[in-house]
């Protein structure tokens, strides 16, 4: 997420694209295009136009993306709500007890 001040000192507030945050765990992990690529099993220019938005993925595709790139759980959840999907796993506190 993004914070944007306009001229009027009023904050807009921007969630990151699907293809936005793709592209910036890709980058973290260290890894082309190319190669997540083949390890997901899809074509490099479909990474491409999901990274620039040119196509939308299915849940399927960003659950299969995010598998490879090793991204937590809790990312995983905003890679899902990016893409228009509902997120899966269960988020608690940090501090919230474990058990009741």
């Amino acid at each position: 997420m993004t914070a944007t001040v306009s001229g009027m000192g009023a904050v807009a507030v921007h969630e990151d694209s699907f293809g936005e945050l793709l592209r910036s765990w890709r980058q973290r992990r260290r890894v082309s295009q190319l190669d997540l690529a083949i390890e997901a099993d899809v074509s490099a220019r479909h990474v491409s136009f999901l990274e620039t938005g040119r196509a939308r993925p299915s849940r399927e595709m960003v659950m299969r993306l995010a598998e490879e790139l090793e991204v937590p759980l809790r990312h995983r959840n905003r890679l899902l709500v990016a893409a228009g999907f509902a997120p899966v796993y269960p988020e608690r506190e940090v501090r919230a007890p474990r058990w009741g």
